[in-house]
């Protein structure tokens, strides 16, 4: 683990799933850490983690889908040397069904997970110093794809193009950009697409986890503790001539 004493970390959706066990990686680390989620419960998540680290950890209720919240989480922000972007919005969207319940969920996936997370680096830019690190969360369908889940896996994609883009455009001011793809993983989030999938293919939940496990070099379902490590790299000194690039962390499922 990178020292990361005295760095200023922002964690978005870190009341929960991964954005939780971020935090508490980053506080172990050393960090100054500041969690945001859109639920109420982001401020006894933060009591909590105080609690169990001894020193204060911050916490803002945002809706980084919604614009005016953003602005108003800038303004509560004095610096950030490591930015995580890691909310999001994971739901099926099948394409056939019918009904606006699902293009009204494909609209919000979208609004969350792809302009969410680009008015949050828009508007925290001139919060990062030159040199700052900024880590997008994707997820391993960013790189493949899934039925049934359409929304998520574009904008997950869609993740890894901005960061992309996004680490040319501030590499003038050495930001290195870059993606983690988490695979599955044991979050409130994964086990509701699990029981969406498994429902859908008229499956049990523990046989289609069984197959998904099976489908990995390492076997195991792995826990929010176990993307940890990646991020954290990616937040060191370590890492330093690392930009562009989008890491799979998914024991072995996705080889590419």
């Amino acid at each position: 683990m990178a020292d990361l004493t005295g760095k200023q970390v922002l964690i978005t959706g870190a009341n929960r799933g991964i954005g939780r066990g971020l935090a508490e990686g980053f506080l172990q680390a050393g960090a100054e850490v500041t969690i945001v989620a859109l639920e109420d419960d982001v401020a006894d998540v933060a009591e909590r983690l105080s609690l169990t680290y001894g020193r204060e950890v911050g916490h803002i209720a945002c809706d980084i889908a919604d614009l005016d919240q953003v602005k108003a989480l800038r303004d509560r922000i004095d610096r950030i040397d490591v930015l995580i972007n890691n909310a999001g919005f994971e739901f099926i969207t099948p394409v056939a069904e019918p009904g606006d319940h699902v293009d009204e969920t494909f609209r919000r996936i979208i609004e969350i997970n792809v302009i969410g997370t680009f008015s949050v680096i828009r508007h925290l830019l001139d919060r990062i110093p030159d040199g700052g690190r900024i880590v997008n969360t994707a997820s391993m369908w960013g790189k493949t794809a899934v039925a049934e889940f359409s929304a998520y896996c574009a904008s997950k994609h869609a993740i890894i193009g901005l960061t992309r883009s996004l680490a040319q455009e501030l590499a003038p001011r050495h930001i290195p950009v870059n993606a983690v793809c988490p695979g599955w993983v044991r979050t409130v989030a994964s086990m509701r697409s699990l029981s969406h999938m498994a429902a859908r293919q008229n499956r049990t939940e523990a046989d289609l986890l069984d197959e998904i496990v099976g489908a990995q070099a390492l076997d195991g379902l792995m826990e929010p503790a176990d993307m940890v490590a990646m991020y954290v790299f990616l937040a060191g000194p370590a890492a330093s001539n690392i930009t562009g690039q989008s890491f799979t962390v998914d024991r072995g499922e996705l080889m590419q």
